[in-house]
Order: structure tokens, then sequence, then C-alpha cells
């Protein structure tokens, strides 16, 4: 991004109503300084962080209450996940790394509605105009867009887009609005148990019902997450290593990602997602994950496992594994096994592993 596509203001934004507020009631410095060097002391980049409802709070009062304990802001279920797996004695240098390292990838009020995420190098989206909805190809795509938004919008590898981005045109918002964005997830162990998530049925309550003449949906039931059946393979990370370099400077280097999709058992059954049997994603997690920062951080490693519930954004009605009952029943590299986890993560993923034994057999039927 060009330098003036970041930092020029549009002659529009002043007639609004953030725009009538003075530079400094937000972003701070001396207005009365002529000297531009000395003006621009203690100016704040992104008023909206650590404390949004300093600048956001007279006008947005509702937002701001829940939206600083949002997933965006916080990022609380990857530091519980961290948490979970260390004892107390590396509680401190663990909470180090996830500042320098998971915590820069937060987004506040302003990385959203004014600029991209100060992650993707920052940037105007509109010349500091705010956004009230924020464009998905600028702000979601600019996080998620290593994963998420190429299954999506079908510019991923080997990925057809999603069909409720091809044929519905839906955006980002047509199934996470507001009200998730800024909902809070104090005490939320995983993004999935959020109450304001939707789920399939949310749209699809009639095909998903019982009698509803679909048979595969009638034999299956509640038994497999939609995902399983109408997913197309997606990326899995592995092996990431977080440390600093000579200078100190934080950097994180993972092997290449692969493409695959893994049947596994549900590590996080609950009333709104029942399924005994859901597509598994792996986490770029192992002991070694933090070691720069301090020997055995991860000391209570296998407390998670390291494959968790995915739910891809690359949904259509026919997909490789469901046009034929045999193209699933009876393939057992779809099914997560035992024996193609590494040493160190097998007692992790005990729950969610299926035995051998345990896969569907071909059927005579399909």
């Amino acid at each position: 991004m060009e330098l003036y596509q970041k930092i020029y203001v549009k002659p529009s934004f002043l007639t609004t109503e953030h725009g009538k507020l003075a530079c400094t009631a937000c972003h701070g410095g001396d207005a009365t300084d002529p000297d531009w060097r000395t003006a621009h002391d203690n100016v704040v980049r992104d008023p909206t962080f650590p404390d949004p409802a300093a600048i956001c709070g007279d006008c947005h009062k509702d937002i701001v209450s829940s939206a600083v304990d949002s997933l965006h802001y916080t990022l609380a279920p990857m530091r519980l996940a961290l948490d979970r797996r260390s004892s107390a004695a590396g509680k401190r240098a663990l909470t180090t790394a996830f500042d320098r390292h998971c915590q820069t990838c937060h987004a506040s009020c302003g990385q959203c509605h004014v600029s991209r995420p100060a992650y993707s190098g920052g940037g105007f989206l509109a010349g500091h105009n705010f956004a009230a909805s924020p464009p998905m190809d600028t702000t979601c795509a600019s996080c998620h867009g290593g994963r998420v938004h190429g299954e999506f919008t079908g510019t991923e590898e080997e990925t057809e887009a999603d069909v409720h981005y091809e044929d519905g045109e839906m955006t980002c918002r047509d199934c996470h609005p507001a009200s998730e964005m800024h909902a809070a997830a104090t005490g939320v162990q995983s993004r999935l148990d959020l109450p304001q998530r939707p789920t399939c049925r949310s749209c699809h309550e009639e095909v998903l019902a019982a009698g509803s003449g679909i048979r595969p949906h009638e034999i299956h039931g509640n038994r497999l997450a939609c995902q399983v059946c109408h997913a197309q393979q997606y990326k899995n990370c592995f092996n990431c290593h977080a440390g600093t370099d000579k200078n100190g400077l934080p950097f994180f280097k993972s092997d290449k990602s692969r493409r695959m999709l893994k049947i596994g058992r549900n590590p996080l059954p609950s009333r709104k997602d029942p399924a005994a049997f859901v597509l598994l994603r792996h986490v770029p997690v192992s002991p070694r994950l933090f070691q720069a920062y301090g020997q055995d951080l991860l000391d209570r490693f296998s407390t998670l496992p390291t494959w968790k519930r995915s739910a891809p954004h690359s949904i259509r009605r026919f997909t490789a594994q469901n046009r034929n009952c045999n193209h699933c029943h009876g393939h057992a590299e779809l099914f997560l096994n035992s024996k193609e986890l590494a040493p160190w993560e097998k007692k992790a993923n005990a729950g969610v592993a299926i035995p051998e034994g345990d896969i569907p057999p071909p059927v005579s039927d399909p």
C-alpha cells in the first residue's frame, strides 16, 4: 500500500460527526504548537486500543462495554488454551510470549471501522471515513485471508467458492453480524462456544429436522456435523515455532500447510453442536512452540487436543465425499487415526482420533 493511501484524509470526512471533532480529541498531541515535530509528541496512532471506552464510550457505550471483551479484541480462547497447557511455573514467560506474538493479531474498533488491521500493515479504508459495515475484502480478509477468505471466495488453490458466496452473494456479515462481533467472550473456551455464533440450523432447519425426506440426513441425524459431507478440503498447519531473532524481534516459522479433510470425534459436544463426528483442523502448536522464552513452558501439553473442531467456509451441496456413500465409507484416509499423529500428540488426541476398527465400512447400496 502506498504511503498516501495510509494517511490521506478526504475533505468529506470533515463534514461527518467524527470529522467535526478535533484531531487531538482522539489522537492527542498539541494543536497549539506551530512546530509539527513537537506538536506530534504523544500522538496515539490507534486511540481505540487498549481502552476504547475513553474515545468511543461517550457515543457507543453499549457496544464498547462488550466489545472490549470480544474475541477479536482479547483473543481469549487462544490465551486460555495456552494457559491450560502450562503449569503455574511457566505462566509468566508464556504471557510474555503471547503478548509478543499472538496478541499482535488483535483487532480494535479503529482497525475494523477506520483502517485495515495493524497486523496487515494498516491503511485507511476510505480516507479516515468511518465504515459502519467494514468491507469484507479489506478488513476481514486482512487477517483471515490465509485460509477462510480463500476458501469462501474460491481463490484458494483447488477450492470451489462457497455456495453462500457464489450463489447467495453473501459476505462475512450475513452470517457474522455486529451482535456477534461485538459480543463479550468472557469465559468462552472456543469461538464455537459463543452464544451468538450462527449454525447451519440458523437458516436450514427445514432440511435438518426429522422427517425432512432427505435420506442422508435421516440416516445420519445429529451424528454428523453438516461440514463432514458438505465441506471441501481445507488447509492444516503443523509445527509452528515462535522465537526471537538476533535483534530481539519476534518471528513465527511453520512447516508448509497441507490441504486435507479429517473426520474425528467432537472434542466439544454441546447442545448447539451435538454431532458425534465433526471435521477437525490441526492447530499449529507443539511442546517446543515458545521454547525461546523458557524450557518446558507447555508442560501440560496433552491437556488439549492438537486437532480442534473446524467449520470450513467451503460449503457445496455436492462434494467429493457425498457424491456416493462409499466416497466416505471405507476411506480410512478421511478419518483421523492415531497412526498419523506425531509421538508427542498421541495422548492429546486420544479423545478425537478414530480407532481403525471404528471407521465405517463400505455400504452395499451406495
